[in-house]
């Protein structure tokens, strides 16, 4: 268990939460680990079994700090929080674009292109930095397909539906839209992970990876992968939620029960450019190796709790960086990419401003 940047992560198993006045006691086996202020925290984050006591989680619905559950292998289970602080009149117009199709693909279009952009980007970047021909070819011509994509995604029209037709044809052309927008990124993801291997410079041995694969996943690359993106959907999730919208309501993601859709469409953009190019740095650096990881029954491969911990830690390295905004202009810090991102969405939602812009990093 560790606090980074006002988040507490529990990941030692059989962990009890007890509250003591304005304070979070946290205890494994009756022994006192670690006391913690709740004014110090923004959110919770427990993987695996342990058990939070309800005059705790009142604790932290006093203080806003919402609790977020994951399985000990980091795959997002629920989502604790009181009463949401929100504005009515921005959920409303996410709701009412959510169910007009041409609005809901007008934004599913600029989260799949922010995707393939910053795949693209990943992909040229690893064809600099190889020092094989015949790799950088590879990569080149994979960033030159999905450069293709993007053209053609640039010319797509999305369906509009009959204003005088019924509710369920407008779902209808939603769907077919979206349909089509989950082609031009499911292509994208196809060429990205064929090649996905030529990132490593370092232990490809260890790592071999032919295809991403989940629940379970059959390597450590991809269960490096997977634990990645809980961690990256927890941030995705808590920066709508602090932004006032709905992160269970997307427009690329399907409505699902328990499924934080868009968070998920917020977090296309930031997989390629936050999580992937994380877990390609920690093989190449052999920050994370082989050993971190365990074989269960059935191929699936999981993380050991003290790699976990190391994940975690890097992951919070990583969102200290210091980067330039495209749209503001400003420099910024990587972990606040996804409030500014969901601040973006919400002035467009809002009118102020034409379309949703995806952030993208050169």
């Amino acid at each position: 268990m560790e606090i980074k940047q006002n988040t507490l992560y529990l990941t030692t198993q059989n962990s009890y939460v007890s509250r003591d006045h304005l304070t979070l006691r946290i205890e494994v086996e009756r022994v006192l680990k670690l006391a913690v202020p709740i004014h110090h925290l923004e959110s919770i984050c427990v993987f695996g079994q342990s058990l939070i006591s309800p005059h705790a989680l009142e604790l932290c619905w006093e203080h806003g700090v919402p609790v977020n559950y994951f399985s000990e292998n980091g795959y997002f289970i629920g989502r604790w929080e009181g009463v949401a602080n929100t504005s009515v009149m921005l959920r409303r117009a996410q709701y009412r674009a959510a169910d007009d199709p041409v609005a809901a693909a007008a934004i599913a279009r600029q989260c799949v292109a922010g995707k393939l952009q910053n795949s693209r980007q990943s992909l040229l970047r690893s064809a600099r930095e190889t020092d094989s021909p015949e790799e950088e070819q590879a990569l080149r011509t994979a960033a030159g397909e999905v450069l293709r994509i993007l053209q053609r995604l640039r010319d797509f029209q999305p369906l509009q539906a009959d204003h005088n037709g019924e509710p369920s044809e407008a779902a209808t052309v939603k769907l077919a839209n979206l349909d089509r927008l989950r082609g031009f990124e499911g292509q994208g993801a196809n060429i990205y992970f064929k090649v996905f291997a030529l990132h490593l410079r370092q232990q490809r041995l260890d790592f071999p990876f032919t295809q991403r694969t989940r629940r379970p996943s059959l390597d450590a690359l991809n269960c490096l992968l997977s634990f990645l993106y809980a961690l990256l959907r927890h941030d995705c999730i808590a920066a709508l939620s602090a932004t006032g919208l709905d992160p269970f309501v997307g427009y690329l993601h399907a409505d699902r029960p328990n499924r934080p859709g868009l968070a998920l469409d917020l977090m296309e953009e930031f997989r390629p450019l936050i999580a992937d190019r994380l877990a390609i740095t920690l093989v190449n650096r052999r920050q994370i190796e082989i050993k971190d990881f365990a074989l269960r029954e059935g191929g699936a491969f999981e993380l050991k709790k003290e790699s976990r911990k190391a994940v975690i830690s890097q992951y919070q390295t990583r969102k200290q960086d210091v980067v330039r905004h495209p749209i503001l202009n400003q420099e910024v810090r990587v972990g606040h990419l996804m409030l500014i991102q969901a601040r973006i969405l919400a002035r467009h939602l809002r009118g102020d401003i034409p379309e949703y812009l995806p952030c993208v990093l050169r």
